[in-house]
């Protein structure tokens, strides 16, 4: 098959700079982005999503940004479905798009396909959620160590409905999860060619703790007082805003959600890390926006070395 153009993919932990330098590399390649991140989409969760500024969106043509709400139903799935749909039309007009984001699983979506996972009975479904309301998260996370176990050490163990929806096809497929995951692919019509950001971890994990700082100065407390009364959407149930919720069920101190965000966000930025450990690709500095170039430019003469 002829591929109709190039994605590129840029990913990379939170924090770490993908957005500066997608804008730039966008620019200099005069291509669109799509964003591959499962918050940012959302509409009413601009500030705890460090959403690009209004002058970055734009800057460049942004896709999956802020177009959906909280109150839709969106999967990785659906996820995969409408950036294919949409990439046909891009390469129509673009030999190139650029991708950009921290979210495995949509990547892996959008570059392998989830299309082969069973749909799980609804005896099964029910049945793992009484297992959730009876015995706790925890009981779930040790079924799913038993059943699979590399699946286990990727996935957030806060995350009930990642932890659910990876038990509900281990049990109805009768084989792990991240089998079915990782052996399938659906022949895609473009070539995709991929890029992981990093930076020392120090301070990878001190900019995290900054960019918690700016969320809050620039009001995302008030951001998530005004989404308190959706607190139990699943959208909802993402780092920077739970730990907020705790606090305002007085849990917990504003302070003490505020470190918690901090820490709980260094801790997804290590678990992205290792998700995209697995991707064959080579790894930058987001300060090496030349040699980023001119690995591209190896990859396909129609990516510009200037």
């Amino acid at each position: 098959m002829q591929k109709k153009g190039i994605l590129i993919i840029l990913v990379g932990p939170t924090a770490v700079g993908k957005t500066d330098l997608s804008i730039a590399l966008a620019q200099k390649l005069g291509c669109p982005i799509i964003s591959a991140d499962s918050r940012q989409v959302y509409r009413e969760m601009r500030i705890g999503t460090a959403v690009p500024s209004e002058e970055q969106l734009l800057s460049v043509q942004h896709y999956f940004v802020q177009n959906k709400s909280i109150h839709e139903r969106f999967t990785a799935g659906m996820f995969e479905l409408e950036v294919v749909n949409l990439l046909n039309e891009l390469f129509e007009v673009h030999p190139i798009v650029l991708m950009v984001g921290g979210a495995g699983l949509y990547i892996d979506a959008v570059l392998k396909g989830i299309d082969n996972i069973p749909v799980p009975s609804e005896e099964v479904r029910q049945s793992l959620m009484d297992k959730l309301q009876a015995e706790g998260i925890e009981s779930l996370s040790a079924l799913l160590k038993e059943l699979d176990p590399d699946f286990y050490g990727q996935v957030d163990l806060k995350n009930p409905k990642r932890i659910l929806r990876a038990l509900e096809v281990c049990i109805t497929a009768g084989i792990p999860y991240s089998k079915l995951r990782n052996n399938f692919s659906n022949e895609r019509s473009f070539e995709s060619v991929l890029v992981g950001l990093t930076m020392e971890r120090e301070i990878l994990y001190s900019r995290i703790n900054q960019r918690v700082d700016l969320m809050v100065n620039e009001g995302l407390i008030e951001e998530a007082k005004a989404l308190y009364p959706q607190r139990h959407n699943n959208a909802l149930n993402t780092v920077g805003y739970k730990e907020l919720f705790d606090h305002f069920d007085g849990k917990i101190t504003q302070d003490e959600a505020v470190e918690l965000i901090k820490r709980n966000s260094r801790r997804y930025a290590k678990r992205q890390l290792t998700w995209f450990s697995k991707y064959d690709m080579p790894w930058f500095s987001p300060l090496q926006e030349e040699a980023i170039t001119e690995y591209l430019h190896t990859k396909t003469a129609r990516i510009p070395v200037k």
